[in-house]
């Protein structure tokens, strides 16, 4: 499973960091995220810069891509020639957004007026793109899955080892990752929020 893990200057750090981490812990089963920017270097909303994994065009042939947010991403959703870079299929590709992350996808036409996640500052640019904003953590539809606040980038990271690997995997991987003395909470807690948009074929979550 290769991963595009969409990252635009200004980038939250924690949309970014959290999700590919947590993805690349199936890294012995084939499965590899990367950071994937327009530009060599991309400057986080603290100042932190580093050196993208991929291009920008990596997006169209990954099984799978993050968008995470940012403090500038209205800026991207303007620039209709980055925008134009972005050919993503849904009916191929595993897809998730995060936080202003959605801003994107509803302006790629990827949500429409399903019920879609956000996080609190960019729900009213969201609904004016005509996106039915729900105040939930996380939603997902088919393959399309999109999550709210900065601390929802495990639930995304989770849907997508669940859909792509399985439930099971899905579950070490937060198990690893959550705090000690908590870790069966946070499991519990994670499986009990992706488990309805998990598809009917898939074991049940117990």
């Amino acid at each position: 499973m290769q991963i595009a893990v969409l990252t635009f200057d200004a980038f939250n750090e924690l949309d970014s960091f959290i999700a590919s981490t947590i993805l690349n812990r199936l890294t012995p089963l084939g499965w590899d995220a990367y950071i994937t920017s327009p530009d060599d270097e991309v400057t986080s909303m603290n100042g932190v810069t580093i050196r993208r994994q991929r291009p920008l065009e990596f997006a169209e042939e990954a099984d799978a891509v993050l968008i995470g947010s940012g403090i500038r991403t209205r800026d991207v959703a303007r620039d209709d020639a980055l925008l134009a870079r972005l050919r993503l299929d849904p009916e191929r590709q595993l897809i998730g957004a995060q936080c202003s992350g959605t801003l994107l996808l509803a302006k790629l036409g990827l949500v429409d007026d399903l019920p879609a996640c956000t996080d609190l500052t960019t729900k009213p640019w969201v609904m004016e793109a005509g996106v039915n904003i729900i105040d939930a953590p996380f939603i997902a539809h088919g393959n399309v899955a999109t999550a709210g606040g900065c601390l929802a980038s495990h639930y995304l990271a989770a849907w997508m080892i669940a859909r792509g690997g399985s439930v099971e995997q899905a579950r070490e991987a937060i198990h690893y990752v959550a705090p000690v003395g908590e870790k069966e909470i946070y499991v519990e807690r994670a499986m009990a929020v992706i488990a309805p948009h998990l598809t009917d074929s898939m074991a049940e979550i117990g």
